[in-house]
């Protein structure tokens, strides 16, 4: 991990296909071989951690707009880690939920301030919308206060490997083919996270930690299981037919990093339950952040399974 002082490098993009290619690999231009390594690291609030420096940071499914939208840490979480490139993986406004209730509190309109104020200061700033956010679609190629919205993308890491970067709405059958099972859907998980809230407030009166509800829910029922284990195929599998190395995406809502047929898989999670995002250091590694609130440090053991990741001491 690397802290403040680091010098910025930034590099224009190329283009490469229909996406446009951002980041920089080796001189050489050859590809190293790579063993995936998922790690996972906890970090409480700004005010007891000095600044964490990261190439690239990858994060989505904020869905502002929504009671559900962990807001706050998520502005603790992007004061504390600075990158020279951030990609916003989709679902970061929730259209749906704001065409039905308009809930826009002033931390959700701060983080609005800091994203823009982070492409003021020299972060390459890519935009990637969702199926929440599919409003946003018409507006691709264009910029907005520094951030450039685009289809999809392509990062080029500093160890030379070609991460397609895509919400992944895409490789979802109920939003492709009954839309209206996908709003059913929404509701009802809307109604999961509002009585989410109701709990982890009864827990916290009892001195427990957090606990989600729909993740346990998602982890128990098997069809459930089967559509992300469908999901994580179908866009590993499109990765590699477009002759990328990996793939860095959203939309399910569950954090999770490991090799898919020989192409790495990455989900950077989201922020209304599990808190999580994808860095990549200077070196070119890759690992998930899972941010805690308060400063609680839980032991890896005990995320190991939410995640579904191999841990590795920090």
């Amino acid at each position: 991990m690397q802290f403040g002082g680091v010098q910025r490098r930034r590099h224009g993009p190329s283009i490469a296909g229909d996406a446009r290619v951002t980041g920089h690999g080796p001189s050489s231009g050859c590809h190293q071989a790579v063993t995936w390594r998922a790690q996972t690291r906890f970090h409480g609030r700004l005010r007891e951690h000095p600044l964490m420096r990261y190439r690239a940071i990858f994060i989505s499914d904020l869905h502002l707009g929504t009671p559900g939208c962990q807001a706050r840490e998520l502005l603790d979480f992007l004061k504390a880690c600075d990158s020279d490139y951030l990609y916003l993986v989709g679902d970061i406004v929730d259209g749906w939920q704001l065409r039905r209730r308009w809930h826009w509190p002033q931390a959700h309109n701060d983080v609005v301030q800091k994203l823009l104020r982070r492409a003021r200061k020299g972060c390459e700033v890519v935009y990637v919308p969702g199926n929440h956010d599919e409003f946003a679609r018409q507006y691709c190629g264009h910029h907005f206060g520094g951030i450039e919205v685009r289809r999809e993308a392509v990062h080029l890491t500093a160890d030379g490997r070609r991460l397609w970067v895509v919400h992944g709405d895409d490789f979802d059958g109920v939003i492709q083919c009954a839309k209206w099972l996908a709003y059913l859907g929404d509701n009802l998980y809307e109604f999961t996270l509002r009585l989410n809230r109701h709990l982890n407030r009864l827990r916290g009166r009892l001195g427990l930690p957090y606990w989600s509800l729909s993740a346990y829910l998602k982890h128990k029922v098997k069809k459930a299981l089967n559509y992300v284990a469908d999901f994580e195929a179908a866009v590993a599998a499109e990765a590699r037919r477009r002759g990328h190395h990996g793939v860095v995406c959203g939309h399910i809502h569950r954090a999770e990093m490991r090799e898919i047929g020989g192409t790495l898989y990455c989900n950077d999670g989201d922020w209304v339950e599990s808190r999580t995002a994808l860095a990549e250091h200077f070196d070119g590694r890759l690992e998930l952040l899972h941010w805690m609130p308060g400063g609680e440090a839980p032991s890896a053991q005990g995320e190991a399974p939410e995640l579904g990741l191999e841990l590795e001491a920090a």
